[in-house]
């Protein structure tokens, strides 16, 4: 990179278009003395361009690990699609109509869509698609909405590199130009419903984690412990079903059964590390 006295705009822009083009992964450092170094500018100017990105939700900042890209929680990605679905659906119900400028900018806009999508850049790939519902809200004449929207597009595409999306680029584009199409039909409700449809078809590829027990591991090693004699633990069962000629066979609670077993031959249940050690 040359060198170009980069501004902190010009640095949280890049930052942005790297994360929407899927470049930076959640979690990512972004350490000052190194982004200075490559934007040619004084840390200054590099942390006034992160604390800027930490105020849109981009980057976030800890004593312990610096700077670093932001890793969105469920609730996170909940609340991303829910303010895309009021923007970019009020947008669309706010519209008069579409004139032949912004059109033709959109179908500009396709058309790279669909270059991408058949090459085999995927950094391009994925900035275009996302880029595409910023550039229907600046056709739309709503500049400000616009720029919220590329923070929230952002963050989507960090989301869905986070919980692993499997929507397909293709259909995404496909989506798209069914959109425009609906536009240029003035078919207002229509791109309304096709836009509701899009957004939501993207959030439910989302690969997020089952809801399970926080305290799972620590409910199981707390558990009441077996005071019971050894003895009385490896007291035979007396019932017919585990007899092998009329004498009883002893249960040895000490040894788990394969079924209960992981494949490495250990127990799973964390409580039984516990006793193991102590």
């Amino acid at each position: 990179m040359q060198a170009m006295g980069f501004s902190s705009t010009d640095i949280s822009d890049r930052i942005i278009e790297a994360v929407m083009a899927q470049k930076l992964a959640p979690g990512a450092r972004l350490g000052e003395q190194q982004l200075a170094l490559l934007f040619d500018c004084s840390r200054t100017i590099v942390r006034e361009a992160l604390t800027r990105l930490s105020v849109r939700g981009i980057v976030t900042v800890s004593a312990r690990r610096g700077w670093y890209v932001i890793e969105p929680s469920q609730d996170d990605a909940r609340e991303a699609f829910e303010a895309r679905r009021v923007i970019e659906l009020g947008l669309i119900r706010g519209m008069k109509k579409l004139d032949k400028a912004a059109l033709k900018s959109l179908k500009a806009h396709l058309a790279r869509e669909k270059a991408a999508v058949r090459g085999s850049d995927v950094g391009a790939r994925s900035f275009l698609l996302g880029d595409f519902h910023v550039c229907l809200a600046e056709c739309l004449g709503n500049h400000l909405l616009a720029d919220t929207l590329r923070d929230f597009t952002a963050r989507t595409t960090l989301i869905a590199m986070l919980y692993q999306s499997s929507h397909d680029a293709a259909q995404s584009c496909d989506d798209h130009v069914r959109i425009v199409a609906a536009l240029e039909a003035g078919d207002i409700a229509g791109a309304e419903a096709l836009m509701s449809e899009h957004i939501g078809s993207v959030q439910s590829h989302l690969r997020l984690p089952a809801h399970t027990d926080p305290l799972a591991q620590l409910r199981g090693a707390l558990a009441p412990v077996d005071k019971a004699a050894p003895a009385e633990r490896a007291r035979p069962l007396h019932s017919t079903a585990g007899k092998r000629g009329g004498k009883a066979l002893p249960l040895d609670v000490s040894t788990p059964s394969p079924s209960s077993s992981s494949p490495s031959g250990k127990d799973d249940n964390p409580s039984t590390y516990l006793g193991a050690l102590l």
